[in-house]
């Protein structure tokens, strides 16, 4: 069975969570209603009002799509087509609400598609790298 969670906010728009001995940062923005939450590399939008955008029709049709976590800077785009990549590596670094943000492959595969630049504003929701 599962322990309880405790979060902690650390800096506006990031948490501390820690559950069952594992510490992990969150962040979130957003307004009322709205909310963008980005932990390990994985997006989660307002999931608890059921109105989910992962897999939604502005994301992408790849198996595995990475997104822009909410409107931000690309400051490095560290893989091109082809880099071979494992779970957990980061394949764009982002800048929001000055913190540094890395979006990692939730899987091993191999980059397709690179839909961004370094320098460029990514609204949130914007497909940023495709994995296959």
């Amino acid at each position: 069975m599962m322990g309880g969670a405790s979060t902690t906010r650390i800096a506006p728009g990031a948490y501390r969570v820690e559950q069952d001995g594992r510490t992990q940062i969150v962040y979130v923005a957003g307004a009322a209603g709205d909310y963008w939450a980005f932990c390990n590399g994985v997006v989660f939008h307002d999931e608890l009002s059921g109105r989910s955008s992962r897999g939604s029709r502005a994301r992408g049709t790849a198996p595995q799509s990475l997104f822009a976590p909410m409107p931000a800077t690309v400051v490095k785009v560290p893989v091109r087509v082809g880099t071979a990549v494992k779970k957990g590596h980061a394949v764009v670094i982002l800048e929001a609400m000055k913190m540094e943000l890395p979006v990692r492959a939730p899987a091993d595969g191999v980059v397709s598609p690179v839909h961004c630049r370094e320098g460029e504003l990514v609204p949130a929701g914007a497909v940023l790298v495709e994995l296959q």
